[in-house]
């Protein structure tokens, strides 16, 4: 899975404080959405670059909600990801639903054992440098430069 983490200088965590309660809720929720949605647009044309039918990997794509985490340092997340199966695939004992879309788009990631090379289309997605540009435009929005 790739993963991207940023670390905030102290300056704006204090900015951050300052806003109010909610306003800060929203700012990082608004900037965690904006963030997956630019990663979902990217997997998605990559992902038409690295297959030859993307109908059903398409299909499986998604975005979750935003959620926190309950600890002391108040992360916020997104996932975004593969789940389901391929419609019409075959039953196996191994996979009574049918192919797990997640493990097509994993085989493709990461290559096979069996000698499929691998063509990366998730982890290209994650560009560190867009992702903060994102994240600081809509901080702009709460937090106006001085």
């Amino acid at each position: 899975m790739a993963k991207f983490n940023s670390e905030i200088p102290y300056d704006l965590l204090k900015q951050i404080g300052d806003l109010a309660d909610d306003g800060a809720d929203e700012m990082m929720t608004e900037m965690v959405e904006e963030s997956a949605d630019f990663v979902y647009s990217e997997i998605k044309k990559n992902m038409r670059k690295a297959f030859k039918s993307t109908k059903s990997l398409e299909s499986g794509l998604f975005i979750s909600k935003v959620k926190r985490f309950n600890d002391e340092d108040g992360k916020v997340y997104v996932f975004v990801g593969f789940n389901g199966y391929v419609k019409g695939s075959a039953k196996t004992r191994r996979h009574p639903k049918g192919t797990p879309i997640a493990l097509i788009a994993m085989a493709r990631e990461y290559g096979t054992s069996r000698g499929e090379a691998k063509r990366p289309f998730v982890r290209t997605a994650f560009k560190k440098n867009k992702i903060t540009q994102i994240m600081q435009n809509v901080q702009k929005k709460y937090i106006p430069e001085d």
